[in-house]
């Protein structure tokens, strides 16, 4: 048994946590004992953060002295400001700008010599990491279109100050409403690709910004954090192709091609985090008077349940929730690691409390009593 292959580690258990729970037969995630849904709709993504790393929620006097303090980390430095701007006057790929602009937060982070197992330094640290990533895509976002970036605001939440600086407006309840929903659905998630990315390089005994920039290395795949942008451009690509919804699917289908949003590797059934942005994304398109993109994913959804029995995840319905928000597609995926953070660095500090290096082993196929041959011999 200890021989067993298994690959990509599938139904592999490699460490116990109290962060999240799926239930990937009944569509149900958890977060600390608390339901998806729960938290979803009566929880802030500040109220989530302060839930994962200590372990309990806030009551309102907490909730405010952990937002004010978030709130005052989220300027950046002049050199990270500096690097920013070069990486998108280069045209730099979103995430590999975002990973490289994490790592460079530790050269000015004040705990950065802190033992990497001291929680306390690290709670300090996963607080700057988290309020400043926002401000990175957002500045990266406006700087390569042309635009000065617009400095945070300290009087408004986590989600709302993101979309000011990204569009230098405001937000209105409704919008920042739905995008810090969207933080709470996407903020943990068992141990995902770059969850256990960054409890591997953590499990080293490297530091926090280390273990997070692995992580956002590992999001930054099609077949993890960047499967949500090609949900839109596939939406996109019907939408210009003048095919109907399903038209358009069964030829693709029928052509070998892979329908993008569908499937997950824990679901069996609708992911519970679809279920509750379709909803979203139908009222955004009713606030709109335009619900196109919402009535194409239905349509789609209903054939390839019918045809595949595939079921939607989260990144199907956040596509279009996005794009109605006005989100340019190809910072879903940074947008994904502003709130997938919280969940990587709560996993991290589970991570050095109980350490052990993650090991795995490969079982060897390859050739076997070469005999080697000298180098003038060859």
């Amino acid at each position: 048994m200890a021989d067993e292959l298994k690959k990509g580690l599938e139904g592999v258990l490699v460490a116990e946590s109290e962060l999240s729970y799926i239930d990937g037969d009944e569509g149900k995630l958890v977060y600390r004992g608390y339901t998806i849904e729960d938290l979803a709709r009566g929880a802030s993504y500040e109220e989530v953060l302060y839930l994962l790393w200590h372990g309990r929620l806030p009551n309102r006097e907490e909730l405010e002295a952990f937002s004010e303090e978030m709130a005052g980390h989220r300027e950046l430095d002049d050199d990270v400001r500096d690097l920013v701007e070069d990486l998108a006057a280069a045209d730099e790929d979103p995430m590999a700008a975002l990973r490289t602009a994490v790592s460079e937060l530790s050269a000015f982070d004040p705990d950065a010599d802190a033992d990497p197992t001291d929680r306390e330094a690290n709670l300090r640290k996963g607080k700057r990491i988290t309020a400043k990533i926002p401000t990175v895509v957002a500045a990266f976002t406006r700087l390569r279109e042309g635009d000065d970036p617009v400095p945070p605001r300290e009087d408004l939440g986590h989600a709302a100050n993101f979309l000011y600086m990204l569009n230098d407006e405001e937000p209105d309840d409704v919008l920042a409403d739905v995008f810090d929903q969207a933080l709470v659905l996407h903020a943990d998630h068992g141990l995902n690709a770059s969850t256990f990315s960054s409890m591997v390089t953590s499990s080293t005994l490297a530091d926090l910004h280390s273990a997070i920039t692995s992580a956002v290395g590992t999001l930054g795949g099609s077949l993890h954090g960047g499967a949500n942008a090609n949900v839109m451009r596939m939406l996109k690509e019907i939408d210009d192709s003048g095919k109907e919804p399903v038209e358009w699917v069964a030829d693709a289908l029928d052509s070998g091609k892979r329908v993008a949003g569908f499937g997950h590797r824990v679901y069996n059934v609708k992911d519970p985090r679809a279920k509750i942005l379709g909803e979203r994304s139908e009222e955004l398109g009713e606030a709109a008077g335009d619900t196109k993109w919402y009535e194409m994913s239905v349509a789609i959804e209903e054939y390839v349940k019918e045809e595949k029995g595939l079921a939607p995840n989260v990144d199907f319905y956040s596509a279009s929730t996005y794009y109605q928000m006005g989100i340019p597609v190809d910072i879903y995926t940074p947008i994904f690691a502003m709130s997938r953070v919280g969940g990587w660095i709560a996993h991290v500090l589970e991570q050095y409390e109980d350490n052990r290096l993650i090991r795995p082993r490969a079982r060897y196929v390859g050739e076997e009593d070469q005999e080697f041959v000298p180098l003038d011999e060859r």
